[in-house]
């Protein structure tokens, strides 16, 4: 059964987002919307959920079509609410008090604890922020559910429950999911939406084999415009030696033969289509300083704690040498940031029992937070308030990672996730580290932008600390691995049995 149709759809707010697009949406569809940054994902959602008006083209929906979309962000009108509330707002007001029960069952669905429902949502973890306004979201039991981001936040313990809630949906429940996490995408989807300026390509496939048809569809194209391009060319060339011996000749017709030519060459360059180019969101590149030194980092019996004094594990003794990318594994609370935080301070010369740092480091650190970028700084302050570069080489640095000059002058603040991700990017490039220390940062990124640092992180000879949740990311670029288990910190040789675990956990 189809529940909506998408006719020629395109969006402009101030710029092109996307245009002509084609969709049906089945009943049951599971459909993965991938785009990058700034892209219209969010926008497209929105114009199906009925909060915004598409600029051309048409979405028609069956009848009495119930759609909703879990919001990516809390507005503050609902910060100060306690999650129960949050949930109960989606209900019509008359019919609240005796249909409150519908709230509490959707809670207890995403196992939210009771202990939770009565506080107000800004006081609790981006994580349990999420649950809620999926909780919110399902509470009409919609036809169409759409959501944006929804694993943002989330760990992995609340990653794999996520998956298993989408899984149990019922069968004819339609979801739209944009994300940008690869595995999630894999794990919940069967159809992938490449959503593109002109011409959007849909594929039945999750994320994974979609991406591999994609670009065995885009190297299609381009040797099919190639060879159209030839053919017109020839058209062409034919054209002007029968114009030539018709002028010679006085031949009517070869002059009518040589205006067909014409218009077929016309018709085929006309319709002949070039390969997609994707308009970068910015290049992320890294760059790094040699050290001949052989070990880096040094750690025997070092005692974490949290920031209270409770102690939360002990290292075994453990080495990290150049071109080693380590990732720290380990649940929520288990300590991954403390230990980071812990290498970080002895980077920068504090003394700490148990670690020793090379001299010849020279760390590149970036938080989950982004604590490093202040909100009041001009994006060009941000660069000359750290590196001696002149005004022309700023400009041109954060043109390349995707800042007009127009931009340049623009307070941090107003920055979206992806923008200041990218930002931490180009300040770690400058850096020139030859040791990463890295807390989650393929957060606010997109695929491209996560695929960028993948290359970047594997091709040199830094080393790498890392802590991240997300699951190809880690894949891709570790190459060695730290668990935090049983009040210990020990090297195993792969991740998948913790993500395994984790994800299974309740």
């Amino acid at each position: 059964m189809s529940l909506i149709s998408i006719q020629s759809l395109g969006i402009t707010l101030g710029a092109q987002l996307f245009s002509g697009l084609d969709l049906t949406v089945q009943a049951g569809d599971r459909i993965g919307l991938v785009a990058s940054n700034g892209r219209g994902k969010s926008t497209l959602l929105r114009c199906l959920a009925g909060l915004a008006e598409p600029t051309e083209g048409s979405c028609r929906f069956a009848r009495n079509t119930r759609v909703t979309l879990m919001l990516q962000d809390p507005g503050t009108d609902l910060l100060a609410l306690p999650i129960r509330d949050v949930v109960l707002q989606e209900l019509p007001a008359d019919s609240r008090a005796w249909e409150a029960w519908r709230a509490d069952v959707a809670l207890e669905a995403l196992e939210i604890p009771a202990t939770l429902w009565d506080r107000p949502l800004g006081e609790l973890s981006g994580g349990w922020q999420r649950m809620a306004l999926l909780a919110r979201a399902w509470l009409t039991e919609p036809d169409i559910l759409l959501m944006d981001e929804p694993t943002n936040h989330l760990d992995l313990q609340r990653i794999g429950q996520l998956q298993r809630w989408i899984a149990a949906l019922p069968k004819d429940t339609a979801v739209i999911i944009a994300s940008h996490d690869r595995a999630f995408l894999d794990a919940v989807t069967g159809r992938t939406l490449f959503l593109r300026g002109e011409a959007s390509v849909d594929f039945a496939l999750p994320y994974s084999p979609a991406r591999a048809s994609l670009d065995a569809w885009d190297a299609a194209t381009a040797r099919r415009h190639e060879t159209d391009l030839r053919q017109a060319d020839q058209l062409r060339r034919q054209a002007a030696k029968l114009h030539n011996i018709g002028v010679n000749s006085g031949s009517d017709l070869l002059t009518v033969k040589t205006r067909q030519l014409k218009d077929r060459a016309d018709r085929i360059e006309s319709a002949a289509r070039p390969a997609h180019r994707e308009g970068s969101a910015g290049t992320i590149r890294l760059a790094e300083s040699g050290t001949d030194a052989k070990v880096l980092l040094a750690m025997n019996e070092v005692r974490v704690t949290a920031p209270d004094g409770q102690r939360l594990f002990t290292t075994e003794r453990l080495w990290v040498h150049p071109g080693d990318r380590v990732v720290l594994l380990g649940r929520n609370g288990s300590g991954k940031s403390c230990l980071l935080d812990l290498v970080t301070r002895a980077m920068r010369g504090e003394a700490y029992e148990g670690i020793r740092c090379n001299p010849s480091i020279i760390p590149g650190i970036c938080d989950q937070t982004l604590s490093h970028l202040r909100p009041e700084e001009t994006l060009q302050q941000v660069i000359a308030g750290r590196f001696q570069v002149g005004e022309q080489r700023i400009r041109s640095l954060l043109a390349g990672a995707g800042f007009p000059v127009e931009q340049q002058s623009r307070p941090v603040s107003v920055l979206s996730g992806g923008q200041r991700a990218r930002l931490a990017m180009l300040v770690l490039r400058l850096e020139q580290p030859n040791f990463h220390v890295l807390d989650e940062p393929t957060n606010h990124l997109d695929i491209e932008g996560q695929e960028a640092l993948e290359r970047e992180l594997n091709r040199g000879e830094a080393a790498c600390l890392l802590v991240s949740h997300d699951r190809r990311f880690v894949r891709n670029v570790g190459n060695r691995f730290w668990l935090i288990e049983r009040g210990r910190l020990v090297e195993v040789d792969a991740p998948d049995d913790f993500f395994a675990t984790a994800m299974e956990e309740r």
